[in-house]
C-alpha cells in the first residue's frame, strides 16, 4: 500500500457509533474525566501542609504560600504554551510527560529540609506539570471531539477537578493528621502515576485516528497537520488577543475568579477554619463538600451556557460569590454548623460554574484560536490565584487573621461581575478570529 493510500485510508470516515451505539467522542471525554480526576490529588494537598510545615520547619505561612503561589502562577503560565504542545505533538505525549513531572515533583518533597526545597518541587515541577493538565486540556479535548453540546461536555471536565477533590481531600486529611504529610505527598504522586497507562492506552488525540466525525459534526474533518512552533504561536495568539478588548475583560474577571477559589478558599479555607478551633480532618471534609456542589454546579452551568447569555451568566456567578464571601468571617467556628453548611454549599455551586461561560466567550471571539487564548485567560486566574494565596499569607502573619483577605476578595467578586456585562457580543454574521 502505498503512502498516499494509507493516508486516505485513515481519513476514510467510519460509523460515529461503537458497537454499544455511543459515539466514540463520549468515551474520550469519559477518559479525560477519568485523568483530571486522578491529576486532582495535588490539588488537594496544599492547603494541609502549611500549618504542618509550619510546626515542623518553622517556616511562616508567608514563606509557604510563596511556594503554593509559584505552583498556581507556573498551572496558569503553561496552561497556553501546553495547549500549543498539544496541536504540535498530541495530546496523549503531553498529558502524559505532565502527570510524570507531577509525580517526580510531589514525591521529591519528601526529602526536602529548606524552604527553597519547596519552591523548587512543589512550586516549580508540579507547577510545570499542572500547567498541562489545566483547563486547556479540557478545552482541547472538547474543541476537537465536539460540534455540539460544548457547554455541557466543558461543564461535566471541569467539575472533574471538583470530584477528584471530592475523593482526595477527606483522604488526604486523615492521612496528615494521623500520620503526616509526607504519605500524602507520596499519595499524590502515586495518584499521578497511576492515571499514565490511561491516557496512554485510551485518549486518542482526533475523531480522525478512529475515523470518525466529531460528535454533531455534518462532515468527516481530516486530522490536520502538526503544527510546529508551539512557543512562537502561544505567544502570536497572545499578541493578536491583546488587542482586543474582550480579551482583558475576560483576563481581568477570570483572574478575580482564580482570586476568590483556588488562591483563597482552596488554599486558605482550612487554616482559617482551624484558626477558630475547627479540626483540619473536619475543615477539610468542608472542603471536600464544596467538591460535591461543584460538580452539579459547574454541570448545570455548561446547560446553562448551551441556552443563556454567557456574560449575564458571569455577572450573576461573580455576584453571588462576593455576597457569600462578606459573610463567611461571621460564620467560622470551632464547630460547624447550619449556616456554614449553607455557605458551604451555596460556593461549591458559584466554584467553577464561571468556566463553561468563559469557555464559550473565548470560543465566539477567537474562534479556532479559541483553546491558546483560554489558555491564557487561564494564566490570568492562576496569577490572581497566586497573589491571593501569597498575599492571604501574609495577611495572616500581619493581621493575626484571614478577615481583610475575604473582604476584599468580596468586594473583587463585585466588579468582576460589573466587568463581565461590558463585553461586547461579537455581531451575528461577522466570523470569529482565528
Amino acid at each position: 500500500m502505498t503512502q498516499t493510500t494509507e493516508a486516505a485510508a485513515v481519513e476514510e470516515p467510519r460509523t460515529d457509533k461503537t458497537p454499544h451505539g455511543i459515539h466514540r467522542a463520549w468515551f474520550v471525554a469519559a477518559v479525560t474525566f477519568v485523568v483530571i480526576i486522578g491529576a486532582a490529588a495535588f490539588r488537594s494537598l496544599p492547603g494541609l501542609l502549611i500549618d504542618p510545615l509550619h510546626q515542623e520547619f518553622g517556616w511562616s505561612r508567608g514563606t509557604i504560600g510563596a511556594a503554593v503561589s509559584v505552583n498556581l502562577a507556573l498551572y496558569g503560565l503553561t496552561a497556553p504554551f501546553a495547549a500549543a504542545l498539544m496541536d504540535r505533538f498530541g495530546i496523549r505525549r503531553v498529558v502524559a510527560v505532565a502527570l510524570a513531572v507531577i509525580a517526580l515533583g510531589s514525591g521529591a518533597t519528601v526529602w526536602m529540609t529548606a524552604a527553597w526545597q519547596l519552591l523548587l518541587c512543589w512550586g516549580l515541577l508540579v507547577g510545570l506539570g499542572t500547567g498541562a493538565m489545566a483547563l486547556a486540556f479540557a478545552a482541547t479535548v472538547t474543541n476537537r471531539w465536539f460540534t455540539t453540546r460544548r457547554g455541557l461536555v466543558s461543564g461535566i471536565l471541569t467539575a472533574a477537578s471538583a470530584s477528584g477533590q471530592l475523593i482526595f481531600l477527606p483522604v488526604l486529611s486523615w492521612t496528615v493528621e494521623r500520620h503526616g504529610w509526607r504519605p500524602a505527598a507520596v499519595t499524590v504522586a502515586l495518584a499521578a502515576l497511576a492515571v499514565v497507562p490511561f491516557v496512554w492506552l485510551l485518549l486518542r488525540d482526533h475523531p480522525a485516528d478512529v475515523g470518525q466525525k466529531p460528535y454533531g459534526a455534518g462532515e468527516f474533518v481530516p486530522r490536520p497537520e502538526p503544527v510546529r512552533g508551539a512557543a512562537r504561536r502561544a505567544v502570536t495568539v497572545l499578541l493578536s488577543a491583546v488587542r482586543t478588548g474582550p480579551f482583558w475583560l475576560l483576563a481581568g474577571t477570570f483572574a478575580i475568579c482564580g482570586a476568590s477559589t483556588n488562591g483563597l478558599i482552596q488554599t486558605h479555607f482550612v487554616p482559617a477554619a482551624h484558626d477558630h478551633g475547627m479540626p483540619i480532618t473536619a475543615a477539610a471534609s468542608l472542603l471536600a463538600v464544596i467538591g460535591v456542589f461543584d460538580v452539579a454546579g459547574t454541570i448545570a452551568s455548561g446547560w446553562f451556557t448551551d441556552r443563556f447569555e454567557p456574560r449575564r451568566l458571569l455577572a450573576v456567578y461573580y455576584a453571588l460569590r462576593g455576597v457569600s464571601l462578606l459573610f463567611l468571617p461571621m460564620l467560622l467556628a470551632p464547630g460547624v454548623h447550619p449556616p456554614m453548611i449553607f455557605f458551604i454549599v451555596f460556593y461549591g455551586l458559584d466554584w467553577v460554574a464561571t468556566v463553561p461561560p468563559t469557555l464559550a466567550l473565548c470560543r465566539e471571539q477567537y474562534g479556532e484560536d479559541s483553546a491558546i487564548v483560554f489558555g491564557w485567560v487561564l494564566a490570568s486566574h492562576q496569577v490572581g490565584a497566586a497573589l491571593v494565596a501569597f498575599l492571604g499569607g501574609v495577611a495572616r502573619d500581619t493581621f493575626g487573621s484571614y478577615d481583610v483577605v475575604w473582604y476584599a476578595s468580596g468586594a473583587l467578586c463585585a466588579a468582576a461581575a460589573l466587568m463581565a456585562l461590558v463585553i461586547r457580543r461579537r455581531p451575528t454574521g461577522v466570523p470569529a478570529r482565528a
